[in-house]
């Protein structure tokens, strides 16, 4: 029965597809280029095929994922417009007539059908397999990176975020009509959740009492991601904490509580591999992965383009073994010599600083040696005692009673000295040159696309919306270069 759903449906009105959606229209153009029967392939095993009802097509559950990451609309407003869009119609294997799904379904798809399902390599291995058939590719470097995307409940407190919701749909209404900021009910200045949602729920309600209003696109999106918002705020206000989420930082003074998305890219910008961590993880220690899944998705590398976090002496081993170039400015800080448990110390480029297993961050670092000399040099980084007496990971990497908590770094090696030459090359000049690629790319991914911040709870939802992110934006650059 769920096969049955796959095949075309007639309809006396189909033709109308031909005159309200333009070639040019990006939803054909995606519809054209990829052949999406991968996705029923890879989830049928999670349907019953001879019991219960007939199932929503996974072909068009995912399609309206898509669509939810290429517009950044809520659940129910990506549904509300496959009601009335037609490129939306054509675009979920539609007929013009046929009535839609209920938005929840689109929540039980995610949870029930996409559970466990390495969507993030499946999507993006069939991208960059498009990619490579259509001679897109010609390159052998891959650009390596890693963005990070707030939790859904950090930094801003529920509160927060509530006002922010509410203080949007505002802001649409009174594009609309100035004359409802007397109309609006007088704003929760307190820093209490519920007086924040009890708010929210009036000035829902009413904006909701002018119908006229309420139906417009604009008013009606924001008012729906708003209630959106409420509800999720309500449902997980006990156990909203985002266990799965780190604390990062982006400097020394600055930092984020969430993910980070490693992230290799093509020359030609068609990401080949992404990797999805905590925050606190250092960029460095992914490279390995990165490299190994851009090769299992049929890219050939000769060279690595990154920042100073990926020139680490097991990367560097990893490149030379394999004939590759890293071409990333070496810094002592992260050039590591034989110790215990050093994979478990990360260095934070950002910040010129290491961070423990536990997240924390040195307060200050300090050399030793002689100066301007690589040989016998040692950087030394001092931690927080006081946290590290309470910490959790304390045994094995804090004496009792110590008065500093330190973790040094010797400069010293031969295979540094080749990459210092190597960093005056003509060849590694060029291939800097093409760093600002990748950081483009992740703009255009939060920005554009809503990763800045995680939609769900825990890292599996968050490899989830970074795996249709990613494929939506390697879609959208396969179809420019092969025009």
């Amino acid at each position: 029965m769920l096969l049955q759903q796959q095949k075309i449906q007639l309809s006396a009105y189909s033709d109308i597809y031909d005159l309200v959606v333009p070639k040019d229209n990006l939803l054909r153009k995606i519809n054209e280029l990829i052949d999406f029967t991968f996705i029923y392939d890879e989830l049928v095993n999670k349907y019953c095929l001879d019991n219960g009802r007939n199932a929503e097509s996974p072909i068009r559950m995912f399609k309206y994922l898509l669509l939810k990451t290429i517009y950044t609309v809520s659940d129910v407003d990506v549904v509300e417009r496959s009601r009335y869009d037609m490129s939306f119609k054509y675009f979920l294997g539609m007929t013009p007539e046929e009535g839609v799904i209920n938005p929840s379904s689109l929540t039980k798809f995610r949870k029930l059908r996409l559970k466990d399902t390495d969507l993030l390599n499946l999507l993006i291995g069939k991208t960059v397999s498009i990619a490579v058939e259509k001679g897109i590719v010609r390159s052998r470097s891959i650009i390596v990176d890693a963005t990070h995307s707030l939790s859904r409940s950090n930094p801003f407190s529920a509160v927060q975020v509530l006002k922010e919701r509410s203080k949007i749909l505002r802001k649409a209404v009174y594009t609309i009509d100035k004359d409802w900021k007397e109309r609006m009910p007088a704003k929760n200045v307190d820093d209490d959740l519920q007086k924040e949602i009890a708010y929210c729920k009036e000035l829902e309600k009413v904006i909701e009492s002018d119908q006229a209003l309420s139906a417009v696109p604009t008013v009606k999106e924001k008012l729906n991601l708003l209630r959106e918002t409420v509800a999720d705020t309500r449902d997980n206000l006990i156990f909203s904490k985002d266990a799965d989420a780190k604390t990062g930082h982006k400097s020394s003074d600055s930092s984020f509580f969430g993910y980070k998305t490693h992230i290799a890219m093509t020359e030609e910008r068609i990401i080949t591999a992404a990797v999805v961590t905590s925050g606190e993880k250092g960029d460095g220690p992914e490279l390995p992965e990165l490299l190994r899944i851009s090769q299992e998705n049929g890219i050939e590398v000769d060279a690595i383009i990154g920042d100073a976090a990926y020139s680490g002496k097991d990367n560097l081993l990893l490149a030379k073994e394999q004939d590759i170039k890293i071409v990333a400015r070496l810094n002592p800080s992260i050039t590591q010599g034989v110790r215990k448990n050093e994979d478990k110390f990360y260095y934070n480029k950002d910040a010129d600083r290491f961070v423990c297993p536990a997240g924390h961050m040195a307060i200050r670092k300090a050399r030793q040696g002689k100066r301007n000399v690589g040989q016998n040099q040692v950087d030394t980084y001092y931690f927080d005692v006081e946290k590290c007496k309470h910490c959790p990971l304390r045994d094995g990497c804090y004496k009792p009673g110590a008065r500093t908590k330190t973790y040094s770094v010797s400069i010293k090696s031969d295979m540094h000295q080749e990459q210092m030459t190597f960093q005056e090359t003509e060849y590694y000049r060029e291939k800097a040159k093409h760093r600002y690629k990748i950081e483009a790319k992740n703009s255009e991914l939060k920005n554009v696309h809503g990763y800045g911040r995680a939609c769900a709870y825990g890292i599996e939802n968050m490899q989830m919306q970074g795996a249709i992110a990613i494929f939506t934006v390697n879609l959208k650059r396969i179809l420019r270069l092969a025009v």
